[in-house]
């Protein structure tokens, strides 16, 4: 089961996403969004660009680091107040098709 893209205003009143796994663990954030619109197009593009994004190494440790801290509670997060399950898969797809036109309109010809 692939990861899913939570869209949601946060408290400041500006829209986000995160992108969870199949467990529910939250593995990103975004960055606040003005409209749903603006939230919905940056799905699109992490989406496109971070598929098969190849990763480069900033940090200037040579060991190991010391693992994180397992969390036993997963009702101790403060994300644990989740929005009312929608389908903003088909709800993106509408926004994409609205924004972009139809898809296939330069592609008919005259055959006769």
């Amino acid at each position: 089961m692939a990861g899913m893209f939570e869209l949601f205003i946060d408290a400041e009143s500006a829209f986000r996403f995160r992108l969870t796994a199949p467990d529910g663990t939250i593995m990103a954030v975004s960055k606040p969004f003005d409209t749903k619109t603006d939230a919905v197009a940056g799905i699109a593009a992490v989406r496109e660009y971070a598929g098969m994004g190849l990763i480069t190494d900033h940090s200037t440790t040579t060991t190991n680091s010391v693992p994180p801290q397992i969390r036993d509670d997963p009702a101790a997060t403060t994300d644990s107040l989740r929005a009312p399950k929608i389908d903003f898969h088909a709800r993106a797809r509408a926004v994409r098709r609205a924004v972009s036109g139809p898809r296939w309109a330069g592609a008919i010809h005259n055959l006769s």
